[in-house]
């Protein structure tokens, strides 16, 4: 059986688990309980098994929700985003209430202005009794619009202060709700939202290319010393990336061991260059308990690559550098794989093996 094909089995497997469990523990059908509960059996994440495990059966929605919001905070996008849009929305109608204030002031001053002129302009009145009365009345009217006038910028800056701090919450939200919690990476979603903007320019789309690396026997590490190793495994290999490569350049943990780099403004030839480099980078870090000095045994990726002007939209350009990673593993591993058309052919032939 293919690499490939042994994947799409074993997502069948864990889909048919997952309902079972739901089930088992009367947990409703929703998509968010679905994800959590599919992320909690996957034991990728230590803690969130934990914390799912404690919640035992029929638990409340609320409890699902609560631990859904703290690994998964996408769950909530709406109601932070609604909320957001209430508070920005009661800032603009304040600021608009004092404007229009600030308004009704500036015409009531002008109105004064216009009187207090034709009472000057009229030869009838004393010069002494419009001198008198005129200076008083346009002095406290001045100072009581320069006061108004201070109050409203006052205002104004305060609710400015209060959108600015809102914007801040908003960016920080989805800073967070794009981080995968256990290797700090950029997480799928984020992976998604970023190789669907590679195609937005079909011009510059052909500048970008694709790397997706998979951690070789990355279940031996579960199994052998359990799931604490396999999350030092996964930050290890996560740090080594983030070491190797540029700060500009995106890198996301896809999901279980799976990871991915896209690159921009590069060749075929340098990005098989910073592949390789990830790699050997990978396999020359040590992995040891440094309290019993028990060596773990080396890490090794098996990568594939796929230029995104190899591929019409985001959806085909990861299909074929998948295709391009599980050829690598499945001739040797710790290798890396560039895709080509041939791969196709000898992908589906050995789907088609494992079906008949």
């Amino acid at each position: 059986m293919s690499a490939a094909a042994a994947n799409k089995v074993q997502t069948l497997d864990t889909a048919t688990m997952v309902l079972a469990t739901m089930r088992r523990r009367g947990i409703s059908g929703l998509p968010r309980n679905y994800e959590l509960v599919y992320e909690a059996l996957n034991a990728s994440n230590a803690r969130l098994t934990r914390d799912f495990e404690s919640l035992g059966r029929n638990p409340a929605q609320e409890d699902l929700d609560a631990l859904g919001k703290l690994h998964f905070p996408h769950h909530h996008r709406t109601g932070v985003v609604e909320g957001a849009h209430d508070r920005i929305s009661g800032e603009l109608e304040g600021m608009l209430r004092l404007l229009r204030q600030e308004q009704s002031s500036l015409e009531s001053y002008s109105k004064l202005l216009g009187e207090t002129y034709h009472r000057i302009s009229s030869k009838s009145a004393s010069s002494a009794d419009i001198l008198s009365s005129v200076i008083g009345v346009l002095s406290n009217a001045t100072g009581d619009t320069m006061e108004k006038g201070k109050i409203v910028v006052e205002h104004m800056v305060e609710r400015a202060r209060e959108m600015e701090q809102v914007k801040l919450e908003l960016d920080e939200y989805k800073r967070i709700a794009n981080t995968d919690p256990l290797t700090r990476l950029s997480n799928r979603r984020a992976f998604d939202e970023m190789l669907s903007a590679v195609y937005n320019n079909p011009r510059e789309a052909m500048y970008y290319s694709l790397i997706v690396a998979d951690i070789d026997h990355f279940k031996k590490f579960n199994d052998t010393y359990g799931h604490p190793v396999g999350d030092r495994v996964l930050g290890v290999v996560a740090a080594v990336m983030k070491s190797t490569l540029r700060k500009d350049v995106f890198i996301s943990r896809t999901g279980g061991e799976e990871f991915a780099v896209v690159l921009q403004g590069t060749s075929l030839d340098v990005t098989t260059e910073i592949a390789e480099r990830l790699r050997r980078a990978v396999q020359a870090t040590p992995l040891k308990n440094q309290k019993t000095g028990v060596d773990y045994g080396p890490i090794t990726l098996s990568l594939g690559i796929c230029m995104a002007s190899d591929a019409t939209s985001a959806e085909e350009l990861y299909n074929k550098a998948d295709v391009a990673l599980y050829t690598a593993k499945n001739t040797g591993r710790n290798r890396i794989q560039i895709y080509n058309p041939d791969l196709n052919q000898d992908f589906e032939k050995n789907w088609a093996i494992y079906k008949s």
